[in-house]
């Protein structure tokens, strides 16, 4: 596995514009919540440490990973946001039930994106154990909510730039 002994959400060498600007949205599922959290406080602390102004961070919880999707398109309905970043769990368990609802939700997210043609980012693990999601919520592989969080300012940064 090349991922083994590597953090993934090194930023190091890459240019990440100034957060500054946007107004951003955060949905966090409940379910693992010891997991969600730990994605969570990577991807508000990433965003204010890339100039992001705190009161320009809307976030808000849903029970489930299933729920991601509905949640971040009543925000883009109802707000002037510039990227929602979704953030959850789903951990394979002994049945189909993770297949499902990582398809479903993968799917969700994308169909949210395409209809409002914002940046929706995917901020999901889809593990298969406990300690694979905690590698990957702060762990030896990086947070995945700091990565969400730079990919929805490079994502509004080219909105911004393509619409302008």
């Amino acid at each position: 596995m090349s991922t083994q002994l590597k953090n993934l959400s090194d930023f190091s060498n890459t240019d990440v514009p100034s957060a500054v600007l946007y107004r951003f949205g955060i949905v966090v599922a409940e379910w693992n919540s010891e997991i969600t959290n730990a994605l969570y406080q990577g991807a508000y602390e990433s965003l204010v440490e890339h100039g992001a102004i705190p009161d320009h961070i809307f976030t808000y919880s849903v029970p489930g990973s299933f729920e991601l999707t509905t949640g971040a398109d009543l925000l883009l309905k109802n707000s002037k946001l510039d990227a929602v970043i979704c953030l959850g769990c789903v951990i394979q368990g002994e049945t189909r039930h993770f297949d499902f609802i990582c398809n479903a939700v993968a799917n969700g997210i994308s169909n949210v994106a395409i209809k409002y043609s914002k940046p929706v980012i995917f901020g999901v693990l889809t593990t298969d154990n406990q300690q694979q999601a905690i590698d990957r919520a702060g762990g030896k592989h990086g947070n995945k909510g700091v990565e969400a969080a730079v990919t929805a300012i490079k994502m509004a940064y080219l909105a911004e730039t393509l619409n302008s």
